[in-house]
């Protein structure tokens, strides 16, 4: 599993992003980083939308709660999420 960090601003773990995918979902690990399909091209940010509504859903919390904390303009990026802990944000990926 990869690794998830918890941080006084929130809980952080990597994520490897392909764009343009047939729909939206974890496709599985690429070394630390957790592999996710979005449908969003990469164009004027729409795939890092795309990545944070994700996880919103997914992690059951707001929008506003899910952030990009590094990797904007690239496929690697490094998504900060607060007011969850690392055990719920583990479980919640290993059960979609």
């Amino acid at each position: 599993m990869i690794p998830i960090h918890e941080t006084p601003h929130g809980v952080t773990f990597a994520v490897r992003v392909h764009p343009r995918a047939k729909r939206n979902r974890i496709t599985g690990e690429l070394g630390d980083a957790l592999k996710v399909a979005l449908t969003a091209p990469p164009i004027d940010g729409r795939a890092n939308q795309a990545c944070i509504e994700f996880f919103a859903t997914l992690l059951n919390v707001s929008r506003s709660a899910v952030s990009i904390a590094s990797g904007e303009t690239s496929r690697n990026k490094v998504i900060r999420v607060t007011g969850v802990s690392a055990e719920t944000v583990r479980a919640k990926i290993e059960s979609s």
